[in-house]
């Protein structure tokens, strides 16, 4: 059985302390998490909410239907209450003057300022939420002391044994027991994955959803030995972590798109000096500042396309928070190996989505570094930019290999690394850089298939829809006639073909998914194979696809 629930007000109330409170104790309790937050782009005031399912079977995505609100105010009933299950039930103060017979009156004010601190009244409400469910305190004590000071704890302590005592129980929900799993969002599963990659510089302005990405790792400054550096804006950030790249450094960037908009020139100039750069991109709805807190998936194409002229780049769209570890890593090996900066595409659903996972296997870290100092001691001559069979020339560190001088430049040049305007070197250079993609290519990895092994409708997709895909699929083919199968996109540029070519052929009808007003991976799909999908889900109101949604929209498919 897997149950959601609410916990909405304005900012400033408390929420995200609740939200994070309830998400690592049910977690603890080894409950499966998936948490959603709605927040608007102001520091207080107007209409904020977390959504957090839990259960005891795999929980894929967020739904629409709720169990369960605590309403701190009353507007979060009004706008909520419509999706309230009729079985459902509201927590909120007495004062809240709303009608409704699921509703629990609770006196959580009085009694947080008879315990002696107004904060602790959303503490009485998840006491009481806990009652509904019949749980009972186990690892509460623990969880308070790790997040707050004594006092504090204390009297948080007391709240929860308050709110016990003025509900009876509604539900009986047992866990699977205590597991292994971690909590994580998107963001944090990127800066995991670079500091597991060995980066050692990051740099950036911050710039929503993309800051959680740096203010994780400057969280690690000391005990991950990285250089975590505010820029003062995105074309010092990027040109920064160029810069530390071509001492030998692995070296990252993020940002959101408007602040990518202005990284394009130097993304080029990462290609051009053929300097390993990896780019954290985390979507939210444009154009300009659009919906600063909203998530979107309509930097596809624009990121594809990024910088002037032709150049060689990878961008790889992330899935999942485990995906976003892995991909993360592999990201800076195939820069360091190719010479060429790597984009990672998130959004801010993946962002800030917070989920329980199965702890990452470090086995897998595999640190890839392609240098060749040792191949140049003595008296070998050294070009930078030597023209190669794969296009990946030698790449030393400067001030290394004593007598070898890296020359490099943002002007086309000779292979050592001269400004040149012949044009039987410019176009010498040019393919060499070019190359690289023909050998890029066969490191590609296939979208992930999802369903069944013979089906009737293939569904299409990209980076965080995943989950909503796998989830909807799951759903589909246990309860209906009609078999589904999907393609969810990881890698998007170089674009893979081989399985979309395989599957699309034996589908009687394709449905294109995405966060996007114009569907830009249908328009790539139709530019690199031909096939041309004329169904499509869309959504672009700043607002993720669930698989409810996703379900429901079919029914609307002819």
């Amino acid at each position: 059985m897997i149950y959601n629930l609410l916990i909405g007000g304005t900012a400033g109330q408390g929420m995200e302390t609740l939200a994070s409170i309830l998400e690592k104790l049910l977690k603890r309790k080894g409950f499966e998490t998936f948490t959603i937050q709605d927040y608007m782009s102001r520091v207080r005031g107007g209409h904020n909410f977390f959504q957090i399912r839990f259960g005891n079977e795999e929980i894929n995505s967020h739904c629409n239907a709720i169990d369960g609100i605590i309403a701190l105010n009353t507007e979060t009933i009004q706008l909520h209450i419509e999706a309230l299950k009729d079985t459902g039930f509201i927590i909120s103060d007495d004062e809240i003057d709303y009608k409704d017979a699921r509703v629990y009156k609770l006196p959580l004010k009085s009694l947080a300022k008879s315990i002696g601190n107004p904060k602790v009244f959303g503490s009485i409400a998840l006491g009481a939420l806990l009652k509904l469910f019949n749980q009972d305190l186990s690892f509460v004590y623990d969880l308070l002391a790790e997040t707050f000071k004594e006092k504090i704890s204390s009297q948080n302590l007391t709240a929860f044994e308050t709110g016990l005592k003025e509900v009876s129980v509604k539900y009986d929900i047992q866990s699977m027991g205590k597991n292994s799993n971690i909590l994580i969002n998107g963001n944090d599963a990127i800066a995991l994955g670079a500091l597991a990659s060995g980066c050692k510089f990051y740099s950036a302005y911050p710039m929503t959803p993309s800051t959680s990405i740096m203010n994780y790792l400057s969280s690690k400054i000391e005990e991950a030995e990285i250089v975590v550096e505010q820029a003062e804006d995105e074309i010092a950030a990027i040109n920064m972590a160029i810069g530390a790249s071509y001492t030998g450094v692995r070296s990252m960037t993020g940002t959101s798109g408007g602040g990518f908009a202005l990284m394009v020139e130097a993304v080029g100039l990462s290609s051009m000096l053929e300097v390993p750069l990896v780019i954290a991109e985390i979507q939210r709805p444009g154009p300009v500042t659009g919906l600063p807190t909203r998530t979107e998936q309509a930097d596809l194409k624009f990121v594809i396309a990024a910088t002037p002229g032709e150049v060689p780049k990878m961008v790889i769209s992330l899935r999942d928070p485990e995906d976003a570890f892995y991909q993360t890593m592999r990201a800076f090996n195939l820069a360091d190996k190719y010479q060429i900066p790597v984009i990672l595409l998130g959004d801010q659903f993946l962002a800030d989505s917070i989920r329980t996972v199965k702890p990452f296997d470090f086995a897998k870290v595999k640190i890839e570094r392609h240098l060749n100092d040792e191949d140049f001691a003595g008296d070998k001559e050294y070009k930078r930019y030597s023209l190669t069979k794969t296009g990946i020339s030698p790449r030393i560190i400067p001030g290394r290999t004593p007598g070898k001088t890296v020359l490099v430049d943002s002007d086309e040049h000779d292979e050592s690394g001269h400004i040149t305007e012949s044009s039987a070197v410019r176009i010498a250079m040019n393919d060499k850089r070019l190359r690289k993609i023909n050998y890029l290519k066969e490191e590609l990895l296939e979208p992930e298939y999802l369903g069944e092994a013979t089906f009737d409708t293939l569904l299409i997709g990209w980076g965080s829809l995943y989950s909503p895909i796998k989830e909807a699929v799951n759903i589909l083919n246990s309860s209906g006639k009609t078999k589904y199968g999907a393609l969810v996109f990881g890698d998007v540029w170089p674009f893979p073909d081989k399985l979309l070519i395989d599957k699309a052929s034996k589908a009687t009808k394709i449905i294109n998914i995405e966060q996007n007003a114009t569907g830009q991976l249908a328009q790539l799909i139709r530019e690199n194979t031909g096939i041309e999908i004329k169904n499509n889900i869309l959504r672009y109101d700043g607002r993720p696809l669930c698989a409810e949604d996703i379900i429901n929209k079919l029914r609307e498919v002819k």
